[in-house]
């Protein structure tokens, strides 16, 4: 069962362009959970970091209370701070950016392939020939659920000595291949740390929530630190023996330290109900996902070329959005305008993003940089309703109602 949707004008439901798939079974794990005795750091985040492991295939995963906080919590844990720097796709989420900027780092942004909206090898080399060679990680994004080129990708960051960090905010369920085999976004083959996010529109829902992923047990204890406030209670963490212990190797039972301030990014046990329930149905959603883009793909080839679905890469995504790049100046109609028709008919849209580097922040602090690609990328993005509780009929219906608007 999902949760009612608005209606639009007439009988039809409101499609709007992403939401979030409940269903009774997830009602029930978040009702049990709200009468257990935890209602959080209770027995389910461990539960819940270990079924994320599993399902993609990570030694370590540390859940927190968002997407934006793992990205925090993992610049952090790189040894990120002050006197960094680190490259950044400019279509992305303003989290990208912003949380490792927070931590410390000064931020370089990188074009993206203007049909995909994925960073590319030639992008991160032109980023770091901006910086003379030197940065110190790149957070690499696998827009709308697809990953680029992450092995190129990889071996230029390893060859200037960066640290690599997935955003797999959107590409959870994601896989690609690696030689011969095939890997999952987020058991980091070729990267030190992969975030997701399980905001409500995402394949995956915690209501809010993150994680981090890694295979590195030493950057997993820093990870976990970072999200409780950088305090400790693992005796074999104290300093301060004198506090500490009450006789040689006896811990006080009260006695926590703190390593460096930090801030609460914890998970509840509630999230992490609704969470586990989800992440359990993870193969679903993705083959559903995959179907209803495989429709949109079919059903929109004759709007072709005045509309194009975003390129499509070498993996296999499990897609989060549906965006399609628009002529709009063919159509002689604007983005906002077609937004407006199409909601008049029930139909949700969004853009998906407006250029981080255009953001005034960024622009007055770094200067306008010059990034074609993802200027390109902005200028013809529209994300259409995509979402596993979706039909096929409601595919067909975004299409013909994409075709009355633009007078097709």
């Amino acid at each position: 069962m999902t949760a009612p949707q608005p209606k639009a004008e007439g009988s039809l439901p409101f499609l709007p362009y992403g939401r979030q798939s409940i269903e009774d079974d997830d009602i029930a794990a978040v009702s049990a959970a709200l009468r257990g005795d935890y209602l959080t750091t209770g027995p389910l985040i461990a539960r819940f970091e270990q079924a994320l492991c599993e399902a993609v295939k990570a030694q370590n995963a540390v859940v927190c209370s968002n997407g934006t906080a793992a990205l925090y919590m993992a610049a952090k844990a790189l040894g990120i701070g002050p006197g960094s720097t680190v490259i950044v796709p400019s279509i992305t989420f303003l989290a990208t950016a912003s949380a490792p900027h927070l931590a410390g780092a000064e931020i370089v942004f990188a074009d993206v392939d203007p049909d995909s909206g994925l960073m590319r090898p030639s992008d991160l080399e032109n980023a770091l020939a901006r910086v003379g060679g030197k940065a110190d990680a790149v957070f690499n994004v696998h827009l709308n659920g697809q990953c680029g080129a992450v092995e190129t990708i990889a071996q230029i960051a390893r060859q200037h000595s960066m640290k690599i960090l997935d955003d797999a905010s959107h590409a959870i369920g994601t896989r690609y291949r690696l030689g011969g085999d095939e890997k999952c976004v987020g058991e980091n083959a070729l990267s030190d740390m992969t975030i997701f996010s399980f905001h409500p529109v995402k394949t995956v829902t915690m209501g809010e929530g993150g994680a981090v992923t890694t295979n590195d047990p030493q950057w997993a204890e820093a990870l976990t630190l970072q999200r409780s406030h950088g305090m400790t209670r693992d005796p074999a963490l104290f300093e301060t023996e004198e506090d500490a212990f009450d006789g040689p190797g006896v811990p006080n039972p009260w006695y926590y330290e703190l390593t460096e301030p930090g801030f609460n990014w914890r998970a509840t046990d509630i999230q992490c109900a609704l969470g586990l329930s989800q992440l359990a149905k993870l193969t679903r959603f993705a083959a559903r996902r995959r179907a209803l883009a495989a429709a949109y793909d079919s059903l929109l080839a004759p709007l072709a070329p005045v509309l194009l679905p975003v390129a499509h890469t070498h993996c296999l995504p499990t897609l989060h959005l549906y965006p399609v790049l628009i002529d709009f100046a063919a159509l002689g109609i604007s983005r906002a305008e077609i937004m407006a028709k199409l909601g008049a008919e029930g139909i949700g849209s969004q853009v998906h993003y407006y250029p981080v580097h255009r953001q005034r922040y960024y622009a007055a602090r770094y200067g306008r940089t010059e990034l074609p690609g993802a200027d390109r990328y902005y200028a013809r993005a529209l994300s259409l309703p995509f979402y596993a509780a979706m039909t096929i009929s409601d595919v067909a219906r975004v299409v013909e109602t994409l075709k009355r608007v633009f007078g097709l």
